[in-house]
């Protein structure tokens, strides 16, 4: 592509207010920095905020899955025209673009997904993405648009990652943003309140949690708010919210292809020997394998922990989830090769 792909995320408490009003002129803040932005960047928007849109017309709304999905689905096409509006005025068009984890676990679907927005990009269109809730059989909560967005930034090899947040950025204990990250350790987690604020989903953990995740993979990330007349254009250029440094990322594209699809429906948990033998970048056997969890079939992407729960990496499996649990005790069965494993 001849232009690199930039990342925006937007969350539920930026963009609205806890009964679910979408706060316009956001919206028509964002419009018109993507309008700008767009000469530089093929602009990808995850927007949060569907459910809480949606939720006010379900009046015994109790936030249960189906709830949620019902509340998603009443509110993807407000947001959705509020965006068409604001967007129309600099001659710009969007397209609604629900997504789901097949889309990243999946190498056939992924690529099609790419060559989808770049007929977009192609035709000066704006996807404005979110998961799509409605035919989703995981739990909203398990995926939420901070881990969409970090699939969409790695797998796409963007050139930054923009999470908005009402918080504004990662904030030290007395509660001042810290403008640079260089490495996501475990000081830096330190600073978490785990406890969600405001209506969405993400909190600051899960964002650090993608952070690392990008970084790792070569995408730097801003977590930044939206005050000022071009917020978006000033955590570029580091001056808005926390800037997390990527690391130097010597992976191909296929390999990022396979961290895309990292936080998927699947997990191998393997012993000691297995995980030197993966440094070592030897192929995964079923003889390692400690455990299995999740439901997937052969070719799926699924992550590999180590047995202190450590995320060690992703690997593209070439059986499925009841064939590797079978064959825990069989030697010289390969559950992934060398060549479908990435270690983090």
């Amino acid at each position: 592509m001849s232009k690199k792909v930039l990342v925006v995320k937007l969350g539920t408490a930026i963009i609205s207010d806890r009964a679910g009003n979408i706060d316009r002129k956001i919206i028509g803040k964002v419009a018109a920095e993507i309008a700008f932005l767009s000469s530089r960047y093929h602009v990808v928007l995850v927007s949060s905020g569907a459910v809480g849109s949606g939720k006010k017309f379900l009046p015994q709304y109790k936030g249960s899955l189906s709830e949620r999905k019902a509340a998603a689905a009443v509110g993807n096409p407000i947001l959705i025209q509020l965006y068409r509006q604001y967007f129309s005025k600099y001659g710009i068009t969007v397209a609604q673009a629900l997504c789901e984890r097949v889309h990243f676990s999946n190498r056939a679907q992924f690529l099609q997904l790419k060559e989808t927005f770049a007929t977009f990009w192609d035709n000066q269109i704006v996807p404005v993405v979110n998961e799509n809730d409605l035919v989703s059989n995981i739990e909203i909560k398990f995926s939420d648009n901070d881990e969409l967005a970090t699939l969409i930034a790695v797998g796409f090899d963007a050139a930054a990652l923009l999470l908005c947040t009402s918080a504004g950025g990662l904030l030290n204990h007395q509660g001042a943003v810290i403008p640079l990250v260089p490495k996501v350790d475990a000081a830096v987690m330190r600073y978490v309140n785990s406890s969600t604020s405001g209506p969405g989903l993400g909190g600051m953990l899960s964002k650090l949690t993608f952070t690392r995740l990008a970084v790792s993979m070569g995408i730097p990330v801003a977590i930044c708010g939206l005050k000022g007349k071009t917020p978006l254009q000033a955590a570029l250029l580091h001056e808005n919210g926390t800037w997390f440094d990527a690391r130097v990322s010597n992976l191909r594209t296929r390999q990022k292809w396979l961290a895309s699809g990292s936080l998927t429906i699947g997990t191998l948990v393997v012993d000691k020997g297995a995980s030197k033998a993966l440094a070592a970048r030897k192929s995964l056997l079923t003889v390692g394998i400690q455990s299995v969890t999740g439901k997937f079939i052969g070719g799926e992407v699924v992550q590999l922990k180590d047995d202190e729960g450590r995320l060690l990496g992703v690997a593209k499996t070439k059986l499925d989830n009841n064939q590797i649990g079978l064959q825990l005790k069989t030697r010289n069965v390969i559950a992934a090769h060398a060549d479908d494993i990435v270690l983090f």
